[in-house]
């Protein structure tokens, strides 16, 4: 995610990086071509130019559906954020829960932060379709970090390792069943913030809304210099440079926002989550027993 301050204008005006510039610039250049290409053979050969009315619209209509494509790509990358949000949530107060019961265990304790602290890293590599367990994997035992590399579904087995060494607490008499249910109950919200997450990450937006909307994008932006060139000239150009960069480049924003767990400069910054929980994680001792 790109860091900026939004009362600044002008030290963003010229940046290209999260612009969208760099993914719609073939686009909008074919289309300047073309516009370039129609106004020559209006003015030099004979005229082709179009009444405006199907294009003016046609405008409306493309715009509004621009609206909704954008609209529901934000909805989806503010869940994403609220999502995670519960995750940095649920870990904390786990660890704080945890820290309280587990004060004559400290090995038990370790081995549960270390394991929630990999939860959000593991997290964030199944929606990127990666490996990696994160630093605090590097604590944990060998053979169980291998054991959950080779499961299924590499979060869910972290999730039950958390689940194992609550069910030790338990059993080991450090509190009863009502408690290891209260702070398991912790670990099944991590769960179910992530299937929140796979949920955005494998369901895209309908393929025939995005097949419709990006056809009458196009044959709007190509058709629009023969509306515009009677009355422009070779204004024609300039025109459908500002309307296709308008247009591509709202159209590409709802794109990149749409799955924000990736690694675009738009996406969500899970790096920066993940080692934020880490940070936090590992910096909350065990409550010491009282003398």
């Amino acid at each position: 995610m790109v860091d900026y301050d939004p009362h600044r204008w002008w030290p963003y005006l010229h940046r290209l990086r999260g612009s969208m510039i760099r993914e719609i610039i073939y686009r909008v250049l074919a289309c300047v071509v073309w516009a370039a290409g129609v106004t020559f053979f209006h003015l030099r050969v004979r005229p082709v130019d179009v009444p405006v009315t199907v294009h003016s619209l046609a405008g409306i209509s493309l715009s509004l559906l621009l609206v909704f494509r954008t609209n529901s790509s934000y909805d989806r990358f503010w869940e994403g954020r609220k999502l995670w949000g519960g995750i940095v949530n649920e870990t904390r107060n786990l660890a704080r829960a945890s820290g309280i019961f587990l004060k004559d265990r400290p090995d038990l304790y370790r081995a549960l932060v270390h394991w929630t602290a990999v939860f959000p890293y593991v997290s964030a590599a199944v929606l990127r379709r990666t490996m990696f367990l994160g630093p605090a994997a590097d604590a944990l035992p060998a053979e169980q970090v291998a054991e959950v590399r080779a499961a299924q579904h590499v979060p869910l087995a972290v999730a039950r390792k958390m689940s194992a060494v609550l069910d030790e607490g338990r059993r080991q008499g450090l509190y009863t069943e009502y408690v290891q249910m209260q702070l398991d109950h912790n670990v099944q919200l991590l769960v179910d913030y992530l299937g929140g997450c796979e949920r955005i990450h494998k369901t895209p937006m309908p393929f025939a809304y995005m097949l419709h909307l990006r056809r009458a994008l196009l044959l709007y932006c190509f058709s629009l210099p023969f509306a515009l060139v009677d009355s422009f000239g070779w204004m024609t150009v300039f025109a459908t440079f500002v309307v296709t960069y308008v247009f591509f480049g709202i159209e590409e924003i709802g794109v990149e926002i749409e799955d924000p767990f990736g690694s675009d400069d738009n996406d969500l910054p899970l790096d920066r989550i993940c080692d934020t929980i880490r940070g936090n994680l590992l910096a909350l001792p065990p409550e010491r027993p009282e003398a």
